[in-house]
């Protein structure tokens, strides 16, 4: 399987009226013919959310997760949407155990539910929910070169048919959507992110690990608010050494907005 980083939009906004009313419809189009480039149908799916930060990195354990609404403000029916995939508790304990044997400090959760990063986009992705996720928490010091590691440990689910999301946003400064002034600099960071996905693995794993020194970076990505970047960072590293590329990228809220696949 290869790896993906996607966007996820804002909040549900694929299911409910916009404007401009065409805002989201280039990504929502994006999201519902992805799954048409991958080799084969997943055995199943890890999702890597901006939406989930933990002291350890932990895994969603339960049979049956319910879903967070937690997204706030929103017409009242998008609080009714729907997405009842089954979670895999071997699968989970899976991940714990490799990254344990790793070196890495993990934990599961089976109480946990899945938030909006996941069944937002997997319900344009893979709208009939039949393949069993589990959630992947950040770790919640957003260091980029811890999450590059957990990736790398978890590189060799790939082999097993495992497709590991990071859901995100390539730009996300909550105060600059909208504001044509943050146009320019989305653009000059897209571009350095786009050449760092695609460069040479070891190369890409130096620039993603140090992208704060990106142009905009911080416009792009706040402080302490670099969770929406974070999780290509994980995806990157389960990449392992294989190939890096942009396959999507548009224009919304005056900001542009990309996506990247591995392998």
């Amino acid at each position: 399987m290869p790896t993906w980083f996607i966007p996820h939009g804002g909040g549900p906004c694929f299911f409910m009226e916009w404007s401009p009313p065409d805002a989201w419809n280039r990504m929502a189009d994006f999201l519902k013919n992805v799954a048409s480039t991958l080799p084969r149908t997943p055995q199943a799916i890890v999702m890597v959310s901006a939406h989930w930060l933990e002291p350890l990195f932990t895994v969603t354990s339960g049979a049956q997760p319910e879903l967070i609404y937690d997204y706030y403000g929103f017409p009242p029916h998008t609080y009714e949407l729907t997405y009842p995939a089954a979670g895999d508790p071997t699968l989970a304990n899976q991940i714990v155990t490799t990254l344990t044997a790793a070196g890495i400090a993990s934990a599961s959760n089976p109480e946990r539910g899945f938030d909006h990063g996941m069944f937002i986009p997997l319900k344009l992705i893979f709208p009939d929910a039949k393949l069993p996720v589990v959630q992947l928490s950040l770790h919640n010091s957003l260091d980029p070169v811890r999450h590059l590691e957990a990736g790398r440990a978890l590189q060799a689910l790939r082999d097993q048919d495992v497709l590991i999301i990071g859901s995100g946003m390539s730009f996300h400064n909550m105060r600059a959507y909208g504001n044509p002034q943050f146009g320019p600099v989305s653009d000059a960071f897209d571009d350095w992110l786009t050449q760092a996905v695609e460069s040479s693995p070891q190369v890409r794993d130096r620039l993603l690990a140090n992208w704060e020194q990106a142009p905009g970076a911080r416009q792009c990505h706040p402080p302490r608010a670099e969770e929406h970047l974070i999780p290509l960072m994980t995806v990157a590293g389960a990449a392992g050494n294989d190939a890096g590329r942009k396959v999507f990228s548009d224009r919304v809220m005056e900001t542009t907005l990309s996506a990247f696949t591995f392998g």
